[in-house]
């Protein structure tokens, strides 16, 4: 238990069974009647917003969540499986807890399992990653000054939009939030 003083940012709260974790907080004092909390809330599992307000003061349930760095291990068909680098335990995360960071896994890749109670809530990728194209069309001369963009399949099966002069086979930093191509990655 924690009151709305002891709000940061990060913070998970308990609220009637479902967890929230604090996007921002402000303590307001008004000229009349009690001071309060204004607080924006994002749902941990669905990625809701919401603006939440409390009374200053007002207990609040926190709930314990647990980032861990792990080790994307493999993919057994439904679920995906990653292991602790220190305890070397291996936890089963479900494909819709791992949205869509699948596009961007790659086997033995880096990533922060977060859990609570033992039970998978999300899976944070580096903001960016570097994967190979396994398919594109191939640009035509002349294309490389027009500025336009044309699918490619990267090898984990995502597919995003690249500038026309890559090719197959080469190497692509993509930021994992939006899938966006960021640059070459020179070998």
């Amino acid at each position: 238990m924690a009151t709305t003083n002891d709000l940061k940012n990060g913070l998970v709260l308990n609220l009637d069974g479902q967890l929230w974790s604090v996007v921002s907080f402000q303590h307001v004092k008004p000229g009349k009647g009690g001071a309060f909390v204004r607080t924006t809330l994002k749902h941990v599992l669905s990625g809701k917003v919401v603006d939440k307000t409390f009374n200053a003061g007002t207990k609040v349930d926190t709930a314990t969540v647990d980032r861990r760095n792990m080790t994307y291990l493999y993919n057994d068909g439904t679920d995906y499986v990653f292991m602790d680098g220190e305890t070397f335990d291996q936890i089963t995360v479900p494909r819709a807890t791992v949205g869509d960071a699948a596009n961007y896994l790659l086997e033995n890749t880096e990533a922060q399992v977060a859990t609570h109670e033992g039970e998978p809530l999300y899976v944070e990728l580096p903001t960016s990653v570097e994967l190979v194209i396994q398919h594109t069309d191939p640009g035509l001369q002349g294309d490389r000054s027009t500025g336009g963009t044309k699918p490619a399949t990267l090898e984990t099966g995502a597919e995003i939009q690249v500038p026309l002069f890559l090719s197959t086979g080469e190497k692509v930093k993509v930021d994992t939030r939006d899938g966006r191509y960021l640059g070459r990655v020179s070998s």
